[in-house]
């Protein structure tokens, strides 16, 4: 059912709203499925194309880089051309590229697909706009909580999912085809439950801008994701952050010259949105970190290596890492309530802190299943409460015309947050060998130890930075209809 809510004050039924935040779940969870879905296939998929290893990870990187490109300009169509219609076009064209990758035995195809399937990080800033536009000022914290907390569950689902499918040499095309129906359904559902809204924002598309920010953050993203192939001191790694920060300079400039900038410099300065997109940083560091850490980890043969619980990539994701990603949907609700009865900053500030604990666990203590397991569920639990945290954070912060392109500034730093935490991990896991050639465990404890003084960072910059007491401010008084998502 479509709600236009063309007359100020109606308020939809709950049963409405409920179906409206459900409907954006869903579509987080299509996000972030999308993002950890191939990760651990990756072997499997180079031996089934008969390709290298390294040729097939362009399906990552690829991945990667067209979401730089395309957050920050799906955000801002979102802000100017009304949020359900830009959503419903990045869904339609994600099947695609879903059914692309799924339909496909060729290598290009295949990345082609993965680039069209970069459009699914527009989602998130997407939704939440959204839910600012639709969900009564009461009830935002909490519904914006739940469908954050979908990113976690979607990126465990991800790993899971994919070791059951790819067991035993499993065909790695149905990874895709789970996307391709989950995408799907998530379009149908968002074309029934998202009321059309015009969007808040005047003004026109800074195209030139759009293509900078974008251009800046490939080079950026680019070496972050080769740079342990291309060697971190190589011409071409430093050549591609030397541009990168030249072009970031460039853009600055631009962004502060034309009258509708694609993001507003004064935007990116305001101390409680520098402050949130840091610990978005943060997050996405510590996120991947655990990912990645403690499979490597678990997947170590111990006979040889003398650490490790020699463990498939099925008994990874199901028995240590499924754990984590269940307790923390388990608190979404309670991430909510958080947020709405203490404010973002003390959430946020309690997410550093569970992160710091789950990450020293992990550095110190890693030789008994248990404790990798209670480890990764404090992770986990610390990134369900920062995801809970920022949006609100961020709606404290931005206008109303703002707010998609706000959560795309945020979701890059996310997506910035994995990339670092992915470089380093490859890095520290390969570069420090035992004379067989396996990973020294001390490797594990500095990633951890890493993540965790990251995380420290992230809670002082938070805890000192941020006002206290931040509320959601009352309804604007021309503020569309909305909904109660109790």
């Amino acid at each position: 059912m479509i709600i236009t809510g063309s007359s100020p004050g109606v308020r939809a039924g709950d049963a409405t709203a409920r179906l409206l935040v459900s409907t954006l779940c869903l579509d987080v969870i299509v996000l972030s499925l999308i993002q950890t879905l191939v990760v651990p296939a990756l072997t499997e998929i180079a031996g089934q194309l008969h390709t290298t290893a390294a040729t097939v990870g362009w399906a990552v990187t690829a991945n990667l880089l067209a979401a730089a490109v395309l957050t920050p300009l799906l955000g801002r169509l979102g802000d100017l051309r009304g949020k359900r219609r830009v959503l419903l076009g990045v869904l339609a064209v994600v099947v695609a590229g879903s059914l692309l990758a799924a339909a496909t035995a060729s290598v290009p195809l295949l990345i082609l697909g993965r680039v069209l399937q970069g459009a699914s990080y527009g989602i998130f800033p997407l939704t939440m706009g959204v839910l600012r536009d639709e969900i009564r000022t009461d009830r935002l914290t909490f519904a914006m909580a739940v469908v954050s907390g979908m990113l976690g569950l979607g990126s465990g689902l991800g790993v899971g999912l994919a070791g059951m499918l790819t067991r035993n040499h499993g065909d790695y095309h149905q990874i895709f085809w789970l996307a391709t129906v989950a995408g799907f359904l998530a379009l149908l559902l968002t074309a029934a439950a998202v009321p059309h809204r015009d969007g808040h924002a005047s003004g026109t598309v800074d195209w030139f801008g759009a293509g900078l920010l974008g251009a800046a953050l490939v080079l950026l993203l680019l070496p972050l994701s080769e740079g342990n192939d291309w060697g971190w001191t190589s011409a071409a790694t430093l050549c591609c952050f030397t541009a990168c920060a030249v072009l970031f300079a460039v853009w600055l400039g631009v962004e502060n010259r034309v009258g509708t900038p694609l993001v507003a410099p004064r935007l990116l300065a305001h101390r409680p949105v520098l402050i949130t997109n840091l610990a978005g940083l943060f997050l996405g560091v510590g996120m991947f970190t655990g990912f990645l850490g403690i499979s490597h980890l678990v997947e170590t043969p111990r006979a040889e290596a003398g650490y490790g619980f020699s463990a498939s990539v099925l008994a990874a994701s199901n028995v240590y890492l499924l754990p984590g990603v269940v307790a923390g949907v388990l608190v979404v609700p309670f991430g909510g309530r958080v947020v709405r009865r203490h404010g973002g900053q003390a959430t946020l500030l309690a997410a550093t802190v569970l992160g710091v604990t789950g990450f020293a666990l992990l550095a110190l203590l890693h030789d008994a299943t248990w404790e990798v397991i209670l480890g990764g569920v404090i992770v986990n639990l610390s990134i369900t409460f920062g995801y809970a945290a920022i949006p609100p954070l961020l709606v404290l912060a931005v206008p109303p015309g703002e707010t998609a392109i706000a959560n795309s500034i945020n979701s890059i730093a996310r997506t910035v947050g994995s990339a670092l935490a992915s470089a380093m991990t490859v890095t520290l896991l390969t570069s420090r060998l035992l004379p067989m050639g396996m990973t020294r465990e001390s490797s594990y404890t500095i990633a951890f130890a890493i993540a965790a003084a990251g995380y420290t960072v992230a809670g002082l910059l938070v805890g000192l930075g941020l006002k206290s007491g931040h509320r959601l401010e009352p309804a604007d008084p021309g503020r569309p209809p909305v909904m109660s998502a109790a």
